[in-house]
Formats: C-alpha cells, structure tokens, sequence
C-alpha cells in the first residue's frame, strides 16, 4: 500500500486506460476520484456499459478508495466544482492522470484533412486537448501546494516513435502529439514547485472496445492472434496503470519530468509485470519486429 494517504484525480476513467490506472492506483492504497461522462443512470454518446460507478468500486475492492463524479471535462464550470469538491473532501491533490478522450468514433483513418469530417475532427481535438489543458488549469493549483505532486498526461504512442510515424489521421496525429508536447511544457511550470510532469502511452491496449472489436474476451484474447498475430504484443490496462502506480510511489520520480514514457519502458525500470507476469514492450517490438519485416515473435518482448 505505497500510496496509502494519497488522494489521486484520474481524469477520464470509465473504461481502457483510464480504468486500469485508477485500479492500480487504489491497489496501493491511494484514494481515487474516477471522473467521465458515463453513469449508470446516464450514458455518454458511446452507448457502451462501462461506469464511473463500476470503477470507484473496483478501485474499493482492491483496498483504495473510489469516489465516482460525473463530471464532462470540456465544462470547466463542472471541473472547478470538482477541483474544490477535492479540496472540500482532502485539502490535498498527489497525483493527477489526464486520461479524456472519447473520439474512437470521430477519426476517419487514411483520409487527408480535405476528406475528413471537420465537425467530427475539430471535435476530436477538443475532446483530446481541450479537456487536458481545462481540467490541468483547475486542478494543478491544488497539486503545487505540496511538494511531490504528479501529473501524468496519457496519450497514444512515445514522443520518438511518433515524431517519425503519422497515425494515420491529421485529427488524431495532433492530438496524440500535442498531449505529449504538453506534459513537456507543464514540467517546466511544475519543476520550480516540485511537482513531476510525464506524458505515458500504454501498447496495443486490451481495452474493453479493443476486446469487443476482436470478438474476444480477457480470458480467450489469444484466439484474436490467428488472425492479427500482432495482437500477441498486446497488454491489459492494469498493466500501464502499474507504470503509473510505480512512478507515483517512486521518491525520485522527479528524473522523468518532461519525459515520454511507456508502460512497457517502465516495466525494466520497476519490474512490474502484466497479470499474466510478462512485461509486453509494444513500441519496442513494432519498431524491431513488425517494422523491420521479420516474423511475428514476441520472444524478448514480453
């Protein structure tokens, strides 16, 4: 329980990352604000069945603390009144996970800007960036007022593999790259209060859409590989939410500031390992494996 004591701000975590993050963080004890759009008297445009709720009491059952607010990250009126609900409820902030998003059904892959939706893009970037620099502008204040704070913005791919790899969407390219410009500019703010700023990718992420995507469950996920042997990289989201629970409880963790991190890169710094006990290193394995056209083999990479 490293993180007993603390109080912890995951931004965004009814279902993926989000989840897997808030999970971990109340297995180490901390007390987690789980925040989204989803409730389970009021879904969000996704119609899926995921809840805050369903997360506060995961991170309950584990020995945290869950709190569930409903709370849409682009009203910054909503995200004041939770900052001071925090303040209100534990004069205290330690760790703040960025994890907004929402636009798995706005990007348009392979379509050039002139071809993409400009509705549904322009509203991926807010939804994207918009809810990051918002929820950051309201509740890093309370972060700096104790030494040690911590803001992880998560995103989708390192800073070195996207700089020389377009994902495939100018839309979702600039959010995902701009999340992580922003964890850089944000430790150059926080250093002089000693707070720790970091942008985190997980891999090829099991999330609940990506499972469901694949016709597979947690438990068959393998079958998934027959067709996309790839997938055999993949990882569950409690294993970038044991990235994020390592850096936390990790006293010099103030190293990484301003730094693009993975959950597979963090797994040879910590030792932490998946639920199955590997430690899959995705951006490793594209790059050295996939990219380089040699034979699907996660030998050595999980």
């Amino acid at each position: 329980m490293k993180l007993q004591g603390k109080v912890a701000l995951v931004a965004g975590a009814t279902r993926g990352a989000g989840r897997g993050i808030a999970t971990e963080l109340g297995a180490a004890g901390a007390t987690v604000y789980v925040t989204g759009r989803t409730t389970r008297l009021k879904p969000s445009e996704y119609q899926r069945p995921e809840t805050i709720e369903e997360t506060a009491e995961i991170v309950s059952s584990l020995g945290g603390k869950g709190i569930a607010v409903e709370v849409d990250h682009l009203v910054s009126a909503e995200v004041a009144k939770l900052i001071q609900r925090i303040r209100d409820e534990q004069g205290r902030l330690d760790i703040l996970v960025n994890d907004i998003w929402g636009g798995e059904k706005l990007f348009e892959w392979n379509k050039a800007v002139w071809q993409h939706n400009l509705e549904n893009g322009l509203r991926l970037l807010r939804l994207g960036i918009d809810t990051h620099l918002i929820t950051a502008h309201h509740a890093l204040p309370l972060l700096i007022e104790r030494p040690g704070g911590l803001l992880v913005e998560v995103t989708d791919g390192t800073a070195d593999y996207n700089a020389t790899h377009y994902r495939l969407s100018p839309f979702y390219d600039l959010a995902k790259v701009g999340v992580t410009r922003m964890a850089w500019a944000h430790a150059k703010d926080l250093k002089p209060h000693g707070a720790t700023s970091v942008a985190i990718t997980p891999g090829w992420l099991r999330s609940e859409m990506m499972l469901e995507h694949f016709g597979v469950r947690e438990d068959n996920w393998r079958e998934a590989t027959a067709k996309v042997p790839d997938f055999a990289i993949s990882e569950t989201p409690r294993f970038v939410g044991r990235a994020v629970a390592a850096l936390a409880a990790d006293p010099d963790r103030a190293r990484f500031n301003g730094q693009s991190l993975s959950s597979g890169g963090l797994a040879q710094v910590y030792g932490f390992t998946d639920l199955d006990g590997s430690r899959p290193d995705a951006f490793r394995f594209i790059v050295e494996v996939r990219e380089a056209g040699k034979p699907i083999d996660v030998t050595g990479y999980r």
